[in-house]
């Protein structure tokens, strides 16, 4: 398994960018947590804590996108710089509000500029689909490393800003989150190499990513995946707080994510076969399925083994996604086609907290898992009957895949 993952480390640079893309991305875990937990020491109001996040999701769901169709326009390295710029300026500025007790819709404007920073796992990806565009199983590889990166980020994110702003100073989490940030992007983006070309006049007169059929069944399928995912975090530490211990919520939470990054490993070693479309509707139908359990356990222990179950689906279902839409939007518009995909899941989990918390306050911690079984439903129906929009993506990796085996196996 392990020569698997080390077949995709051999192009040079590889391993250089894909390590400073996990540092850059970081702070998406880490940013809306600290915001709570600092504004909620500083100013004693959750509710504000919240309504900021809040607005820093939906920020970041508006502007991101739009940061990404300039990638594909201009190229990483002439967007990302000043886009993380303006993030990590508004992002001092909110620190500063915050610690300064300045008026409150001072906060809302700086949350509103650090939605500007880019989706960081979506140029890391871009950068492996231009080196193993041609080798669909070493991309297959490179994608399912990444969504274990991107699992390791949500459990070691939030145990950082957590950690820091109740330990150290309430600014804590944010301000190593901005760091994290502009370092990792600086040294991301330095390297020129790896960089994939921009293809300016295939972009001219093309309109969005979003105008592919496909990547809208992806997209909407995404925002039920979201609030999967919300609702499951939400609904967990109020399951765990009703039975005397909320701390275990972070455990039995990191379990679940564990559950994906274990799934990720293995289905990064292997070759799946058949249709991606197929692979895919399978994945988001065993997602909707593991969510039916939650609503029978009675004790943490119960919960901690149904959702390390359920998180099996997370990871290869991730990977598929990513891979269709490599398929699905031209190259000159990946990064933006990739941060749709994103952005939908963000929605999704800002609706799924909400909606779990608006459950749990009215019918209790138990009831709150219909909200994930709900939405679980909802995305295998989108997949369901998106499915023919999806089919001239079959048809493509058949191709790929047959042209990448003929080939031979040399590094580029």
């Amino acid at each position: 398994m392990l020569s698997t993952y080390r077949r995709i480390f051999a192009a040079p640079g590889s391993l250089a960018f894909s390590t400073t893309g996990l540092v850059s991305r970081l702070p998406i875990s880490m940013g809306g947590v600290g915001i709570v937990t600092m504004l909620a020491q500083l100013r004693g109001a959750y509710g504000l804590a919240g309504a900021v996040s809040a607005t820093l999701a939906l920020a970041a769901a508006a502007l991101g996108p739009q940061v990404s169709r300039l990638v594909d326009r201009h190229g990483q390295r002439r967007v990302a710089l000043p886009a993380v710029a303006l993030a990590a300026a508004s992002a001092v500025g909110l620190l500063l509000c915050a610690r300064l007790g300045a008026p409150d819709w001072t906060l809302f404007a700086c949350a509103a500029g650090m939605g500007a920073m880019p989706s960081m796992g979506s140029l890391v990806r871009a950068r492996w689909a231009h080196l193993y565009r041609s080798r669909p199983a070493l991309l297959h590889t490179a994608y399912s490393f990444e969504s274990v990166m991107d699992e390791v980020c949500f459990i070691v994110g939030p145990i950082l800003a957590i950690g820091l702003s109740t330990s150290v100073f309430p600014e804590a989490g944010v301000l190593l989150a901005v760091v994290f940030l502009t370092a990792g992007t600086a040294l991301f983006t330095a390297q020129r190499r790896t960089e994939p070309p921009v293809h300016a006049a295939e972009h001219r007169g093309g309109g969005s990513a979003l105008r592919s059929r496909g990547l809208q069944v992806l997209v909407l399928t995404f925002v039920a995946t979201g609030a999967i995912f919300g609702s499951v975090e939400v609904v967990t530490v109020a399951f765990a707080q009703e039975r005397g211990s909320t701390a275990a919520s972070s455990v039995v939470l990191a379990v679940y994510a564990s559950g994906s990054c274990v799934a990720g490993i293995v289905f990064g070693a292997l070759r799946p076969t058949g249709p991606m479309a197929r692979r895919f509707l399978l994945g988001v139908s065993v997602m909707a399925v593991s969510m039916l359990p939650l609503l029978l356990v009675g004790n943490l222990v119960a919960l901690a083994a149904a959702l390390f179950v359920a998180g099996l689906s997370i990871s290869p279902t991730m990977v598929t996604t990513m891979g269709m839409v490599e398929r699905l939007v031209p190259a000159s518009r990946l990064n933006e086609g990739m941060t749709w995909t994103i952005t939908g899941l963000a929605v999704g989990v800002a609706a799924g907290s909400s909606v779990g918390g608006w459950t749990v306050d009215r019918a209790g911690a138990s009831a709150g898992y219909w909200v994930p079984a709900v939405a679980g439903s909802l995305a295998a129906l989108t997949a369901f009957l998106g499915s023919r929009r999806l089919g001239s993506a079959p048809e493509q990796e058949a191709e790929r895949v047959e042209d990448g085996d003929r080939k031979p196996q040399h590094h580029p």
